[in-house]
């Protein structure tokens, strides 16, 4: 089978040597693969990173392909690159990753085995090892940090809701197309939504392995939960089917305490103790929960604190989405674009093509 593998990147090159390593040690066939470089107009070299990656690699693989996206935001270049697709597979990595030597190979095999949709485990990794960049790692580790999606734990094999780094036959996009491009930080959760609509599954093996780097600091970390929290108030107005329960908790959260400090105001003093206690009691829980197979750093301790902020930046992020919602969907709709359907059609033509040639 040929795979299409797609890198859409900005300003990482300090990463991409590391997965360019990755890359260059799959143990799958090269031959059938082909490479689709994406960068999304960089400041840094990772333009000329891809450049210098195509000039002195571009015969070991089936094709390297280099292309820029200038709307600069992921989903636009994730629909540049499926328009180069000419493989029967298609896995997207982050530039701020790792996989492992075998982890095309991998999901190939469960393709072969009648799988559409296929990954493995994602974990988090560091790119330090100070004790600031340990404390990083382990909120982001952590249930309060990251979430409970399955493909960040989960060591078996079992079908799950959604899946990071995944490969996906052809096909899907054929059936479901491309990526909604006016959705800059949810486009993995809305084009899953669909796909999950037209009857597709998650595989998720236990064999197949991938790496994902961390925030670099914690301020980094904060405006990642409260830009990724705004998204999904925003994400509402396009498809409010697409999330599940747990990505409201932290708004429910900053309006209870809201409505709390309101309730405050008139002297009525349980709403917000009840809800400090229980919060407390959780955060301290899930600190000890978090610490299980870890090796103790001191820092950790400032961990229940950073719990609560990540909390208070995820939930406000979502309440200040909402609160432009109204105005941001009227401008939305204005420059809509017709992507989604223009990858669906060019992917039916490559089908009809592929039908004419065997035939």
């Amino acid at each position: 089978m040929i795979v299409s593998l797609i890198i859409v990147a900005r300003d990482a090159a300090s990463s991409l040597p590391n997965l360019f390593d990755d890359i260059l040690n799959q143990v799958y066939d090269k031959k059938k693969i082909q490479l689709i470089f994406v960068d999304s107009m960089s400041c840094d070299d990772t333009f000329g990173m891809f450049r210098n990656f195509k000039n002195c690699h571009n015969e070991e693989f089936l094709s390297v392909v280099l292309k820029k996206n200038p709307k600069k935001i992921l989903p636009c270049g994730c629909n540049i690159a499926l328009k180069e697709v000419v493989g029967d597979l298609v896995v997207r990595v982050d530039a701020h990753s790792r996989i492992e030597s075998d982890f095309i190979s991998n999901n190939v095999l469960l393709h072969e085995r009648g799988k559409f949709i296929t990954g493995g485990t994602t974990r988090n990794i560091s790119d330090g090892e100070s004790s600031y960049k340990k404390l990083i790692l382990f909120l982001d580790d952590s249930l309060f940090g990251s979430g409970i999606a399955r493909f960040r734990s989960s060591k078996k094999s079992e079908y799950v809701s959604t899946l990071a780094y995944a490969m996906y036959d052809v096909c899907v996009f054929r059936d479901v197309g491309g990526y909604d491009e006016r959705l800059a930080r949810t486009e993995d959760n809305e084009i899953h939504y669909r796909m999950r609509k037209k009857g597709y599954k998650f595989f998720l093996s236990g064999n197949i392995c991938s790496y994902h780097y961390v925030r670099g600091n914690l301020s980094s970390m904060l405006k990642q939960k409260f830009l990724n929290g705004k998204w999904i108030g925003l994400t509402l107005g396009i498809s409010p089917k697409c999330f599940s329960v747990y990505h409201f908790v932290p708004f429910l959260f900053v309006i209870s305490i809201l409505f709390s400090l309101v309730a405050l105001l008139f002297s009525i003093k349980f709403p917000i103790l009840i809800l400090g206690t229980s919060y407390l009691m959780a955060d301290l829980l899930m600190f000890i929960f978090s610490l299980k197979g870890t090796k103790f750093e001191f820092i950790y301790l400032l961990s229940p604190i950073l719990f609560f902020c990540l909390h208070i930046f995820y939930g406000f992020g979502t309440l200040v989405g909402l609160i432009i919602l109204p105005f941001w969907k009227s401008k939305s709709e204005n420059h809509k674009c017709d992507e989604i359907e223009n990858i669906k059609r060019i992917f039916e033509k490559q089908s009809i093509d592929s039908e004419r040639m065997l035939n």
